[in-house]
């Protein structure tokens, strides 16, 4: 696929602050369209989708905002669903994380029609596998992935009519460093593999993307689920839930380059942008740097 369609989720339905909302438009502004034209891409922007308002109200036996998390949720499975079916690679731009339970679930879908293999890359600070009798707070952007493996709600675990969208062994977590210890339980027993940063400090970046791209092949699609808190806030300030010590930008580079390499990636997510927290616009630049290179642009200097 050389043809990018973005797609624009303008919510913070799932999250704790308000901002992510204005995330999409953000990446407009820091020229996604024009670093993935300069790239050789052709480039379909169809705006972004319409959902309902925050209702910013307290959970319900344990989920804030459910109903609205499921309209907009319905929304992106649609949009991006269609945008594989019409042999475009979906960017989707967020909003927050909760998100990637309708875009992961459309590819989840559009892969097993196609014969694909999947892996989904969750590039992110947090597990994301909160439930809702174990959730500190809530917020669905802490559950996406549970719901992907079928724990969570019906509405969004059966989002396509079928789950769990996700089995264990076709996500691969990078850069995890925010773990509640009811969701620390959960993930050892659902068995997915986390290369948190311990693990990636010990052994370096190089050697744990290698494991984390391991078994890929012609037949598989990469998706690939950017958290922009996935990066050290020191690089990356604008997003809600800032946690130190991730990836610095040398490091990110690299991941991103490693990710470009495989040649596989179908499809993307970019979540959790908010710039109420940015410093004139500075993350969404960088975040738009970093997607440059997932499309192949490199530092290498190597024949």
């Amino acid at each position: 696929m050389t043809t990018i369609r973005l797609i624009g989720a303008p919510t913070d339905i799932g999250a704790g602050h308000r901002g992510a909302s204005m995330g999409p438009e953000a990446l407009r502004v820091a020229g996604i369209v024009e670093a993935l034209r300069a790239r050789g891409l052709s480039v379909e922007d169809r705006g972004n989708l319409l959902g309902p308002q925050n209702p910013w109200s307290p959970p319900v036996d344990g989920y804030r905002h459910l109903a609205e998390v499921v309209a907009w949720n319905r929304a992106v499975f649609g949009a991006m669903y269609g945008a594989l079916n019409d042999a475009r690679l979906p960017i989707l731009l967020g909003g927050d994380h909760c998100l990637g339970v309708g875009s992961i679930t459309a590819v989840s879908r559009w892969c097993r029609e196609q014969g694909k293999k999947l892996l989904v890359l969750w590039l992110d600070a947090h597990a994301d596998f909160n439930t809702s009798t174990i959730t500190p707070s809530g917020n669905i952007h802490g559950m996406p992935v549970a719901c992907l493996c079928g724990i969570g709600p019906r509405e969004l675990t059966h989002l396509a009519g079928e789950a769990p969208a996700l089995s264990a062994d076709q996500i691969r977590q990078f850069g995890i460093r925010s773990v509640d210890e009811g969701e620390r339980r959960l993930v050892h027993l659902q068995g997915l593999s986390i290369f948190d940063m311990r693990y990636i400090d010990e052994i370096g970046v190089k050697r744990a993307m290698e494991e984390a791209l391991s078994g890929i092949d012609e037949q598989t699609h990469v998706h690939v689920s950017f958290d922009v808190d996935f990066l050290d806030p020191d690089i990356a300030p604008g997003v809600g839930t800032t946690v130190r010590g991730g990836p610095n930008y040398r490091e990110a580079q690299l991941v991103m380059e490693m990710i470009a390499d495989t040649g596989r990636m179908g499809s993307l997510d970019i979540v959790e942008l908010n710039p109420a927290f940015d410093d004139h616009n500075r993350t969404a630049r960088l975040a738009v740097d970093l997607v440059e290179s997932l499309f192949g642009k490199s530092t290498l200097m190597r024949a």
